[in-house]
């Protein structure tokens, strides 16, 4: 379990599916702070979201394991703007990822899976 006191990085997405890029911006955002949020976008079903939350959650948790104690999953509303006055306390800061990395791609994932 996650130490809710600590600094924490926050991953926010639909994760549909989990796949090497989340988890290498996973591994990127834990060493920023040690632990980290991933909350999960409640989506309706669809083509582009053919899992829902507990599916997603149980895939993460399980590329996740090794990790176990320093993450936590849960579902957050469909979050499409993230706003902040001056001096919150916190940043928002793209990863910056290699670009094979960056070239991975969930849609031709759940495309080839069908």
């Amino acid at each position: 379990m996650i130490d809710w006191d600590k600094p924490t990085a926050l991953m926010l997405g639909r994760w549909q599916p989990w796949h090497k890029g989340h988890q290498e911006l996973f591994k990127k955002s834990l060493e920023k702070t040690g632990q980290v949020i991933i909350m999960v976008r409640s989506m309706p079903i669809s083509k582009n979201n053919p899992y829902d939350f507990e599916q997603v959650k149980e895939k993460i948790k399980y590329a996740l394991q090794e990790y176990k104690g320093k993450f936590e999953v849960i579902q957050a509303p469909n979050i499409t703007n993230v706003c902040y006055g001056r001096g919150v306390g916190y940043k928002i800061e793209e990863i910056e990822l290699p670009k094979e990395i960056q070239a991975i791609s969930a849609t031709k994932i759940r495309s080839q899976s069908l």
